[in-house]
């Protein structure tokens, strides 16, 4: 009988096994323990690599330090510089894969203890005791390294004698006085048959001091330098600057020259070209310079530079050394309206300074006046009166204005451009006869009783607070009667052809007029950016009519430059300048217009 070589098998009715959960869980936490072993193993890697760096670098330094002990106490310098000597100042060296900068200063210590070449009492006429060995390496490519800085004495081994050589003592400060530690400093001298050369920074106090230097008159040619910072540096005469101010420096046989630098961190000016209303106006050419000079005759300034704004009438104007600024428009198209700040511009270290440039369009003999305090603060609300041939004419510091002379061109013009239109009028006011003035219409020989204009949109560019209302003439012939002119003010946030143009008087509301030039704009205009203006004119005799020649309206806004009026259209001579203020005294100035072409600007200083 076969047996059978099968055995009966147990079947359970629950299989064993793992769920998609459980596989998803398994998973984040093996790759969360994979990827911190690997970030663990790649700090490790990172310390070690730091550590043979570092060893790598001190190693450096020793054998740096090696060489120069096996050097003759003569040949302990720098090539071409002073001490001189064989080293090199710089050279980058080669070592297990990395590329190391080394970098040498040697310099001559006079050391306090037998008296310094500066001292008035225990002078040293051999200050070079001994010299100190700098040794800086850096490695650039190297992650995360912090350069490495050692220094050491080289003594000499004989007594001193008494040395035929002076020093230069060189100091470095800032805008306030403080000295500016580790500045570099670069020092040449061609004037021997060794060209030397010195590369160095200063110390805490930021003074440098090269110990035994050659004598030679005018002979060290000295720059100084920072990174974020200006520069500043001596000059050797030259054709465009025959007498530096600050000449190459003399060093004299035993004696002491110090020579002071002034440096400071950069700033920048951001400079915007825009007209009265604040419209950006492109490409404007200006020119800016600065009160520092390097030369004195002829004057030759450190900072003289021509800059053109851009499309958007902006120019960013850096690295920029701190000083007080002039600027000029170069353009023959558009002269100044105004600054803001006032020129000249103070440019303080390590800041930005905004200067805006109101332009108008050139026009013929144009005075800007400028009214400062004593402290050369702006002042505002100055009243201005410029008189020339028999005539005058007055201007408010601090105020932009808006005037129409010419209302010829008729009406149908929403918002003003043409200088010579208008936006409606009843059919009453005349403005042809003659052309720029406007009255009351004549039929045959009477003329109407009454008549109204309305003016087109005027637009400021800027939320503004409107000043005053005037006219011309402002008086009129007294057989027209009493409040024969009269005007009504009508303002608006924004100009949309929905606008409700509500014309005011002077107490705000529509029952009231301004029937006296020069009055006060109601306050509830204030803020807003758009105006009109409506004139009434009325008769009480058929045979006589009022006239306006002028219609202005003074405003302040963010484009109204603070303590300047401008003045257009004077004629040539001698003009008179008025100043009146409250609180000051009067001041009173004479300026010359010398031709109608002219653009002149003068400054007014008031006294309390």
């Amino acid at each position: 009988m076969r047996r059978s070589l099968f055995f009966p098998t147990k079947h359970s009715s629950h299989q064993k096994g793992f769920s998609l959960v459980e596989i998803i869980v398994g998973s984040a936490v093996f790759a969360l323990v994979a990827v911190s072993v690997y970030q663990s193993y790649g700090t490790l890697l990172s310390l070690v690599s730091a550590s043979r760096v570092k060893i790598t670098a001190t190693d450096l330094i020793n054998e740096q330090f090696e060489l120069v002990r096996n050097l003759p106490y003569s040949s302990v310098g720098i090539i071409s510089g002073l001490p001189a000597g064989v080293l090199d100042n710089s050279e980058n060296i080669l070592r297990d894969g990395n590329t190391y900068a080394v970098t040498r200063i040697v310099r001559n210590i006079d050391d306090p203890f037998d008296g310094t070449i500066a001292s008035s009492t225990n002078r040293d006429l051999s200050p070079a005791d001994y010299k100190l060995v700098d040794i800086t390496i850096e490695c650039p490519t190297c992650k995360n390294f912090q350069p490495m800085v050692a220094v050491t004495r080289v003594s000499p081994k004989g007594l001193e004698t008494a040395s035929t050589n002076g020093a230069l003592f060189i100091k470095v400060f800032d805008a306030n006085g403080q000295p500016i530690k580790d500045a570099d400093v670069h020092i040449e001298n061609r004037q021997g048959t060794t060209t030397i050369i010195i590369d160095d920074v200063t110390d805490a106090q930021g003074l440098l001091q090269i110990i035994d230097a050659p004598p030679g008159n005018l002979a060290y040619e000295i720059s100084v330098s920072k990174p974020g910072y200006s520069s500043d540096q001596t000059y050797g005469t030259s054709t465009g600057n025959p007498t530096p101010i600050k000449p190459s420096a003399t060093v004299v046989r035993q004696q002491v020259t110090q020579i002071s630098f002034s440096i400071d961190m950069v700033s920048t000016m951001n400079v915007s070209t825009v007209d009265p209303t604040c419209g950006p106006i492109a490409s404007v050419p200006f020119s800016l310079t600065g009160a520092k000079l390097i030369g004195s005759n002829p004057i030759v300034y450190k900072y003289n530079q021509t800059f053109t704004t851009d499309v958007s009438g902006t120019k960013d104007i850096s690295p920029l050394e701190w000083d007080t600024y002039a600027m000029t428009i170069t353009s023959l198209t558009y002269r100044l309206s105004g600054v803001n700040p006032l020129l000249p511009v103070s440019v303080a270290p390590n800041s930005t300074q905004n200067v805006q440039l109101v332009l108008n369009t050139f026009s013929p003999a144009q005075l800007l006046v400028t009214v400062k305090d004593s402290v050369g603060l702006p002042l505002s609300g100055a009243t201005v009166d410029v008189s020339i041939s028999n005539s005058t004419t007055t201007r408010v510091t601090g105020r932009g204005f808006f005037s129409q002379t010419d209302w010829s061109g008729g009406p149908g013009q929403a918002t003003y451009s043409n200088v010579t239109q208008y936006d409606v009028s009843d059919g009453n006011i005349d403005t042809n006869s003659p052309i720029g003035e406007m009255k009351l219409n004549r039929v045959v020989t009477n003329y109407a009783p009454s008549g109204d204009l309305t003016s087109s949109v005027f637009d400021t560019g800027t939320a503004s607070n409107f000043s005053q209302i005037s006219w011309a003439p402002s008086s009129q012939p007294a057989q027209s009667g009493a409040n024969t002119v009269r005007f009504q003010f009508a303002s608006a946030p924004a100009n949309t052809s929905t606008t409700t143009w509500n014309f005011l008087g002077p107490d705000g509301t529509a029952g009231t007029y301004y029937s006296t030039s020069n009055t006060n704009i109601s306050a509830v205009h204030g803020g807003d950016r758009y105006f009109k203006y409506k004139t009434y004119l009325q008769t009480a005799s058929s045979t006589s009519t009022p006239n306006i020649s002028d219609v202005a309206v003074t405003l302040t806004s963010s484009c109204t430059p603070p303590g300047q009026a401008l003045f257009y259209g004077l004629t040539n001579g001698t003009a008179t300048v008025t100043v009146n203020l409250a609180g000051y005294s009067q001041s009173q100035v004479q300026v010359s217009i010398p031709t109608n072409s002219s653009y002149v600007q003068q400054g007014v200083t008031m006294i309390p």
